[in-house]
């Protein structure tokens, strides 16, 4: 169990992906470049590549981001947050607002 003040320290907005394309030499990867607001965007790297064959579709698409996760390198890319996605039966589900919302909205 966590506190409400953990939860507080969690900074989840929505963000739409601007690009998206598939890591070099890696068969999961993906870089995303997501807008979330404010003229700021990240670079994402995620691990749902074999689930997306069509990775032009997810450009547009509205996501929740964790925007305060510590940096991590994956392959040489700096990934500047993580997606939140749904998972069912091992298949991520990606997650949008019901209607469009501004960049930067955040999740409470």
């Amino acid at each position: 169990m966590i506190t409400i003040d953990d939860f507080s320290k969690l900074d989840i907005r929505i963000g739409t992906i601007k690009t998206c394309e598939k890591v070099e030499g890696a068969d999961k990867l993906l870089k995303l470049i997501v807008d979330i607001g404010n003229g700021e965007e990240r670079q994402i790297l995620t691990g749902i590549a074999e689930y997306f064959p069509d990775i032009a579709a997810l450009v547009g698409k509205q996501i929740p981001v964790l925007i305060n996760l510590q940096p991590r390198l994956l392959r040489g890319l700096e990934s500047q947050g993580m997606m939140l996605a749904a998972i069912s039966d091992t298949v991520p589900i990606l997650l949008h607002p019901a209607q469009p919302v501004a960049n930067g909205s955040t999740i409470r």
